[in-house]
């Protein structure tokens, strides 16, 4: 079909295509006037992503997450949020709603589902591009009812927001009590159980008394050192045969004074003999006391030879002492040390187990401020007012839609029922029918019997089996 003969088509069957037309912008009319005015009220919220938690003291990575605003979307879309509307605003306790909901669902299910659905159906959320405002819309019959669903829908956000938060608190508070006091009962048993050690063992844990025995058992190893030392000594000086030439001999007082006077004697004596001679009574006197200081100086010597093996055996008397007292003082540094170990587990058992029952007495207290937390980053940035005018029906929009449906609908009439009753609107209509060419169109013309200002169509027919030229006028 070409547009010339599409146009001869519309142009022939336009009464119909305009009463179509004029039918459908009609019912429209009548519709959209009908139909009752639906108000849609609106709010805003805004949801702050970057400030950091009032509790936590940081930004929480879950609120820059790219799903969080899609979150927050389907908690307002959620069914949650709608209960929460229908309690805030008390509509499962009025009368009417409460027969309405009678009659619709014959007293199954719950008054306040059934609410909340019928609200989410009339419920519009759209977030704001490239910002992190929400938008919440709300239509309906009452521009006040409206308005009020709107501005409830996002108390219920902000208060369900807030539940979600404070709900996971509340339950690991629970748990963090529980876990309290079981870190609580074995902070006492291992108090407990060192308290209990140090009073039967006497050591606390700050005591010093191991260090003081064991200064103590060195004290005593430096003393039995010394005492072999002392014994040894005495043992080499004891075989000595010249026992004059021993150093405590030879540093006695006494017997330094003895050789001195025994010196001084011989001396005289010598002096004597040469003056006197030998048989002289002095001279038998003097020799007399020589020879009595030489006993002196034996004896004094032998005293100290004796003092010398005396010491010798004292000392190893004292170094047998010495280790026995060794021996039982290094066996009480042994359980000393066994007792300060077993207190140092005891005390790091303590410490390991404060420490723990601080971090989750920390972590429970953290817990139960988020759970009592009102707190949060959503904030109404504007409130829903009541819309002055009507949101449906659009009758400008709708009527537009109708003019272009109605053509499209009265282009199809005609072109349906041009299809049932073809007509012949041009000589290319004539030449498609009969596939033959057209040889002439005759002008307007007063033809007898055809009518005034008509206009034909001279055709040639030539047949394979019917040789000959055959001519058909028809209208064109």
């Amino acid at each position: 079909m070409t547009l010339n003969q599409f146009l001869l088509i519309l142009w022939a069957r336009r009464t119909v295509a305009l009463a179509v037309l004029g039918l459908t912008v009609l019912t429209t009319l009548t519709v959209s006037l009908l139909l009752p005015k639906q108000y849609t009220a609106a709010t805003s919220v805004v949801v702050d992503v970057k400030s950091p938690d009032p509790i936590v003291g940081m930004v929480l990575p879950g609120m820059m997450a790219p799903g969080y605003m899609a979150t927050q979307i389907d908690i307002i879309n959620s069914d949650r949020t709608a209960q929460l509307v229908v309690k805030l605003l008390r509509m499962d306790e009025n009368p009417q709603i409460k027969e309405q909901w009678q009659e619709a669902t014959d007293g199954k299910g719950q008054l306040t589902a059934w609410l909340a659905q019928l609200l989410q159906k009339k419920l519009d959320v759209q977030p704001a591009r490239e910002s992190n405002v929400i938008h919440i819309g709300f239509t309906g019959q009452d521009p006040v009812f409206a308005a009020a669903i709107a501005n409830a829908f996002a108390e219920a956000y902000i208060a369900t927001n807030i539940e979600l938060r404070v709900e996971p608190a509340r339950q690991y508070a629970n748990w963090f009590d529980q876990q309290v006091k079981a870190q609580r009962e074995r902070l006492e048993v291992a108090q407990k159980a060192l308290s209990d050690f140090q009073q039967q063992t006497g050591i606390i844990a700050a005591d010093k008394s191991l260090d003081y025995e064991m200064q103590k058992y060195n004290e005593l190893s430096a003393l039995l050192t010394q005492a072999e030392s002392q014994g040894a000594d005495s043992t080499s000086k004891q075989k000595i045969d010249r026992s004059d030439t021993l150093q405590e001999v030879m540093q006695n007082p006494l017997i330094n004074q003895l050789k001195a006077d025994l010196a001084r004697l011989e001396s005289r004596l010598k002096e004597l003999s040469g003056n006197l001679g030998e048989n002289h009574p002095q001279y038998q006197r003097m020799l007399a006391e020589i020879n009595e200081l030489r006993t002196r100086v034996r004896s004094e010597t032998a005293k100290v030879t004796r003092a010398i093996g005396t010491a010798g055996l004292v000392s190893e008397a004292k170094e047998i002492e010495i280790q026995a007292a060794i021996e039982a003082q290094r066996k009480k540094v042994l359980d000393l040390k066994i007792q300060r170990d077993e207190i140092d587990v005891l005390a790091r058992e303590v410490e390991t187990a404060q420490r723990g029952f601080d971090a989750i007495g920390q972590r429970m207290t953290q817990s139960k401020f988020e759970s009592q937390s009102l707190q949060t980053n959503i904030a109404i940035l504007t409130p829903a007012s009541q819309p002055l005018e009507p949101s449906k029906p659009k009758l400008l929009l709708n009527l537009l839609v109708s003019v272009f449906l109605g053509t499209l609908l009265g282009i199809g009439a005609a072109l349906l029922l041009e299809l049932a009753q073809r007509r012949v609107r041009s000589a290319d209509d004539l030449a498609q029918m009969l596939d033959l060419p057209v040889l002439a169109a005759l002008g307007s013309a007063h033809t007898p019997g055809l009518g005034k200002g008509r206009r034909f169509s001279l055709t040639s027919r030539v047949g394979r089996r019917n040789p000959g030229t055959q001519l058909k006028i028809s209208e064109a």
